[in-house]
């Protein structure tokens, strides 16, 4: 392994990226992250040289396959580290509607998802042999993005469908690109329609953001230094703050495992393999218990440092700094021929999936949402279908200075909706359950999540309305 030059490659395909999202008008209006456009690149690169038989530079790819599966840990771990922990009924009372209305978004995506694949999909291409495991690639893609996708690269392994990854990745890379082209389709009819507060359209979109460039007038802090750099470097600080957070994560891992053996105390290592609690926690990934990490480290920072070392702002640099390079290193490392021979069933549950998330918008969202409807939906279609940033994007049009409800509602709802779907507990779970009990079990626990979320909503209004 040849580490700098692995590490300059990606480097290459990030600031080539970036030129490129920079110059290229078609780009610029699908406003893809510059890591995606790099990770394409990367992507067709690679590919170009297996195709002409030529071998890839040795050392430039270097470590790019397992580099995701690492940098996954460091994103879960900055979830909330900087962010205050609010009570429950403060959040309840800001983002209550809007969390109802993204968990419903992000388990029908299993309904949707799981569904078509035991109805449809399983019949049609028995011949591919496709796992159940196959019908939650767009759960995993398109609510947890490429970061889950990645992280969950061991957890198909172990279970026997390696190509999980790549078709998650896949999954994640056709949600993020879909995401931004739908949406601004959905702002575009929505402002015709006076579904938007402010009337405002694609077409009134500022050339600095189209680009991916801060005006030098507006550009913001990157975060605030809390200690002497005499004494420590800021930076280094929080990136060991972010390695406690990933501790904590290993530790309850590992503690786990104890549990699980004391649960099978009496059985050999071949008895225990084919239990449940065996295979359930052997192939629970590691990074959204690095998020609990986070989680824990955020509370006692809340509670006992009275000099407030933990900046947050210094803590995203850190956590999308791993994004950017986890997600050009996943799109680059894709398996094309994997892809390829199952390409039929993925693109129907992608097609499936967008046709979803559209109906919540169009249908569900004007009637769960209390407010400005149109923008808490289209930030939960980015989110939901690519990552925060693509829904703060898709916000931003339609409320560039947050004047609505929408932004306020959007963040509270993250606090209380990332620890278990989009990456989170169930997310991590829903693979090896799929494996273990097979499509309908898991199938009918997330009809069940649609409707409790549905009658938490429309359960008052009924109500008030008798």
């Amino acid at each position: 392994m040849d580490p700098i030059t692995s590490f300059v490659g990606l480097c290459l395909l990030l600031g080539v990226g970036h030129i490129l999202r920079m110059r290229i008008r078609l780009l610029q209006r699908l406003y893809l992250p510059s890591c995606v456009i790099g990770g394409f690149l990367g992507l067709i690169l690679l590919q170009s040289f297996r195709a002409g038989g030529a071998p890839i530079p040795a050392g430039w790819t270097a470590g790019w396959g397992e580099l995701p599966g690492i940098l996954i840990n460091v994103v879960f771990a900055c979830l909330f580290l900087g962010v205050k922990l609010p009570r429950f009924r403060t959040l309840w009372h800001h983002a209550g509607p809007q969390l109802a209305y993204g968990q419903v978004v992000a388990w029908g995506q299993y309904v949707v998802g799981i569904g078509l694949f035991l109805l449809l999909v399983a019949p049609m291409f028995s011949q591919l042999n496709l796992p159940p495991m196959f019908g939650a690639i767009i759960p995993v893609g398109f609510e947890g993005g490429h970061g889950t996708a990645s992280g969950l690269e061991g957890t198909f392994k172990d279970l026997g469908w390696a190509a999980g990854k790549d078709f998650a990745l896949a999954s994640a890379t056709a949600g993020i690109t879909s995401a931004v082209i739908v949406g601004m389709i959905l702002v575009n009819w929505a402002a015709r329609r006076g579904h938007t507060a402010r009337r405002k359209s694609p077409a009134d979109i500022p050339e600095d953001d189209s680009i991916g460039v801060i005006p030098v007038d507006s550009r913001p802090s990157a975060g605030k230094l809390t200690v002497r750099s005499d004494a420590i470097e800021s930076l280094t600080l929080h990136i060991t703050i972010v390695a406690a957070a990933i501790l904590i994560g290993y530790l309850i891992k590992q503690g786990m495992w104890q549990i699980e053996g004391v649960l099978n105390l009496g059985l050999d290592e071949a008895a225990r393999q084919k239990t449940t609690a065996y295979k359930l926690i052997r192939s629970f990934p590691l990074f959204p218990l690095c998020m609990i990490g986070g989680l824990i480290v955020q509370y006692l920072e809340q509670r006992f440092d009275k000099h407030k070392l933990l900046d947050i702002g210094l803590t995203k640099r850190i956590q999308n700094t791993s994004l950017d390079f986890l997600v050009v290193a996943a799109i680059a490392t894709i398996k094309i021929d994997v892809i390829i021979a199952g390409l039929v069933p993925l693109l129907i549950l992608v097609a499936a999936a967008i046709a979803w998330n559209v109906f919540c918008v169009v249908v569900l969202a004007r009637r769960m949402l209390p407010d400005a409807w149109f923008e808490r939906s289209i930030a939960e279609m980015g989110q939901s279908m690519g990552v925060t940033a693509t829904g703060l994007l898709l916000l931003r049009v339609v409320d560039p200075d947050y004047e609505t409800p929408a932004a306020d509602a959007f963040a509270y709802k993250q606090i209380l909706h990332e620890p278990f779907m989009g990456g989170g507990l169930w997310t991590s779970a829903a693979i090896p359950l799929l494996a273990l009990w097979g499509g309908w079990p898991v199938f009918l626990i997330a009809c069940g999540a649609v409707v409790a979320w549905l009658i938490i909503v429309f359960t008052p209004k009924l109500l008030r309305r008798a």
